[in-house]
């Protein structure tokens, strides 16, 4: 979007030194600071990979989830991507974000990655296609997107100090892809890594954000920091840094970068280039006064239902002996922990609320009507912290309504404030708590629905206190020694187990004592009704399994597992889920597996059981979007976006040395180019249908390839045509489209091959089917 850049200079010549280097840090933990002399209004930031949180991360403040950002890629599809980032800017203006925190382009360098789901894709042209098009979708509504984390932060593990060690051409290559194609696309923000590469911090690396992104690439908009990422001053400043956020507790910037430039050690040209495109970015999205401002938005109307497509679009379909899609069974056992605790999302500052998740039994009961009997079974209990406790068993003390009471008090006990809360988990990141709290109290009346050992827990760092009818338990928790955001979105948990009786109310009160200066607080109440003990509960399962015409097992990861702050130790699923697949398999022929995760798991069972479905974390529509795919209401129209590996044996570390680096000696070898044949148990581009496919021969010319394919099944579907350059034992995608067909048409396809792929005479180019195991 071109802006008059005169008018710029013009507003940028009002403003004093002080004035220009203040508005290059936050104003607040997501804000910019407005400077009405100029017109320039206050800018709002948002996280937003899986959707728009807004600045407050409260359960009240509801906004679309949309599947995860490998979902996404799962479908191959940029249009569908564009849309999508649309609508996540049409969900950021109506909350007043100005900048959207999003896409995240870093690649599926190892599947270990604690942020996996939150990258598209191995493959960088894959992740630059779906990126690029989420980019222009975003921006398309008037908002910014903002492309990260520029560069080589591919892994968690020390990630706020690790020197990623990457070779020039895997570099330039593979990393450095995603970003350049985003650039391309227009994008207003970048943002810089906590990580160092190849010796420099990404906020004091010169080479790469002014030589690269800004010169080489011409990259006209602002480079931010990721939060507190800077920790310099004129190093920072010098590198090609523009912006530090949050610049909260305290800053490098501000008045020591005053300092700086009076000092003669940070150019004050520098300085103007930097306040330049802030404003530039001000005016593309309409908070700066004479300026077009972007044309109004309103979420659709059937926003669900399109999330609820992109969900089914994006599930993938690894194994079918003919068990799918699902015949309207008399009776199907339901079965595994995320049937029952469902993952719509993975953890970190990519989370959003949203107003519901639709479980998978409420999916498969609203598909499978009243004809069919459900029967549900958690079957093993993998997760390492208990969930909030449920609102539908708690009422706020004072009124009745369901929910919690939440007070904020200070030393003496005074209430200085008090809100009725339909959540049991707390988060406060740069305020939300009155000046003068000393300590937080969640009050409740509990109603047990059944008699025996009720278990609740405290989850949260520091002094609690914990009342249950009347007993109480002190708790400390200390956080771990790792990333500080592990403390904030895995923090540790205390749990108290209380007998009490059915149908009697008890008082249930949690104080948590502040500690001094605390920047975040993170606290929560979990809970867990009595329940069988785990080797009953298996075998429960394993009964209804028999019992039923088929078995759908629900099984994988949580937000225990995969989050921002720490990576994965091990690609198995976690506690006896692998145990309750083969159980349930061997009990019943008819079994269907759906794998809820956002990275690849190990699959020891796979060849026991007669369908695999992969659901990705599918949003807040996942539950109707798997029963549509299980049901054939909708087509599994999903590819792999990354390699699943047969075992850990073979996969890249995500963990530095003891020195600090973390060396990508593979180069260019990931994802696919690295795994032998033997060690992959699905690989990148793998994905059945419920129809089959012929294809023509490829065609090649002036960099566009054709071929046309024919759907020769009974029903309608949709085919992801891959093409590959293979050249001495070695392939690379050089270009994909999706094909959608009724029963016997034929689509005739013109594809674009990639620009940097290599098609020297000795290359194939070579087009791999999906639709055949």
């Amino acid at each position: 979007m071109d802006v008059d850049e005169t008018a710029l200079r013009e507003r940028l010549g009002r403003l004093t030194l002080e004035q220009k280097v203040h508005l290059l840090t936050g104003d607040g933990f997501w804000t910019l600071r407005p400077v009405p002399e100029i017109g320039l209004r206050r800018i709002t930031m948002s996280d937003g990979p899986s959707g728009i949180r807004g600045t407050r991360w409260d359960e009240r403040d509801t906004s679309l989830l949309f599947p995860s950002p490998t979902a996404l890629a799962a479908t191959w599809d940029p249009e569908l991507a564009e849309r999508i980032g649309r609508l996540n800017g049409v969900q950021a203006r109506e909350r007043g974000v100005h900048v959207q925190l999003a896409p995240t382009v870093n690649l599926h360098r190892t599947p270990l990655g604690g942020r996996h789901f939150e990258n598209y894709s191995e493959d960088p042209l894959l992740t630059a296609r779906i990126g690029a098009a989420f980019v222009r979708g975003v921006q398309s509504a008037g908002v910014a997107a903002t492309v990260k984390h520029f560069v080589g932060n591919d892994s968690e593990t020390s990630r706020m100090s690790y020197d990623a060690r990457i070779g020039d051409d895997a570099l330039e290559t593979l990393y450095l892809r995603p970003f350049e194609e985003a650039v391309k696309a227009g994008v207003w923000a970048v943002m810089a890594a906590y990580n160092r590469v190849n010796g420099a911090s990404m906020t004091e690396n010169r080479p790469l954000l002014t030589d690269v992104l800004k010169r080489r690439w011409g990259f006209d908009g602002v480079v931010v920091s990721d939060w507190t990422a800077i920790r310099s001053t004129e190093e920072s400043a010098n590198a090609g840094m523009d912006l530090e956020m949050p610049g909260l507790p305290s800053s490098p910037w501000r008045d020591r970068l005053v300092q700086a430039v009076r000092a003669g050690r940070v150019a004050e040209e520098l300085i103007d280039d930097k306040v330049l495109r802030v404003l530039r970015l001000a005016a593309r999205v309409g908070a700066l006064e004479g300026f077009a401002e972007p044309p109004p938005v309103r979420t659709p109307a059937d926003a669900r239902a399109r999330l609820r497509d992109a969900a089914a679009r994006a599930a993938v379909l690894l194994r079918n002996d003919g068990v799918l899609p699902l015949a309207a069974p008399r009776r199907l056992a339901l079965i595994g922990p995320n049937a029952v605790r469902f993952s719509a999302q993975g953890g970190g500052s990519a989370h959003v609320n949203p107003e519901h998740v639709v479980s998978p039994v409420e999916g498969l009961r609203r598909a499978l009507g009243d004809g069919t009997e459900l029967t549900v079974h958690t079957g093993v209990y993998p997760h390492e912290r208990l969930a909030p406790v449920p609102l539908a068993l708690v009422t706020d003390p004072e009124t009745g309504e369901r929910g919690v009471r939440l007070e904020f008090r200070d030393a003496e006990g005074a209430v200085l404030g008090s809100e009725l809360r339909p959540a049991a988990h707390f988060v406060f990141l740069g305020g939300g708590v009155p000046r003068g709290t000393a300590q937080i109290v969640v009050r409740a009346r509990l109603t047990p629905a059944e008699d025996g050992v009720h278990t609740f827990a405290v989850t949260g760092t520091g002094d609690f206190e914990l009342r249950v009818d009347g007993t109480a338990t002190d708790v400390t928790l200390a956080p771990g020694h790792g990333d500080p955001a592990e403390a904030l979105m895995r923090p540790p948990e205390h749990r108290v187990p209380v007998e009490l009786p059915a149908g009697r109310p008890v008082t249930v009160e949690l104080r948590h004592t502040r500690a001094p200066g605390r920047f975040a607080t993170v606290f929560g109440l979990g809970y867990r009704e009595p329940h069988l003990p785990e080797d009953a509960e298996l075998a429960a399962a394993v009964a209804a399994a028999r019992e039923a015409d088929a078995a759908v097992v629900i099984v994988g990861t949580n937000d225990d597992v995969e989050s921002e702050g720490f990576d994965r130790t091990t690609l198995a699923l976690p506690g006896r889920q692998d145990e309750l697949v083969s159980a349930v398999a061997a009990a019943n022929p008819r079994t269907v597996v759906v794998v809820n995760a956002g990275a690849p798991v190990l699959m020891p069972w796979r060849d026991e059981v007669a369908a695999i479905l992969w659901a990705w974390l599918p949003g807040q529509e996942g539950g109707d979007a798997i029963a549509d795919v299980l049901t054939g209401a909708a087509e599994p129209g999903g590819r792999l976006p990354t390699t699943f590996p047969a075992s850990d044996d073979a996969v890249l570390s995500p963990v530095p040395a003891e020195d600090g680096t973390l060396r990508y000696s593979e180069g260019t070898a990931i994802g696919y180019r690295h795994y032998a044949p033997e060690q992959i148990a699905y690989p990148f581009g793998h994905g059945l249908g419920y129809t089959t496919w012929e294809y023509g021969p490829v065609g090649v010319a002036g960099g566009v390839a054709e071929v046309t394919v024919t759907n020769t099944g009974g029903r309608p579907g949709r085919e992801i045509v891959q093409l590959y350059a293979v050249s001495g034992g070695t392939k690379q995608l050089a270009g994909f489209a999706v094909a959608e067909a009724e029963p016997g048409e034929s689509v005739p396809l013109r594809i674009r091959l990639d620009e940097r792929a290599d098609l020297a005479d000795d290359v194939e180019i070579v087009a791999t089917r999906t639709d055949i195991g």
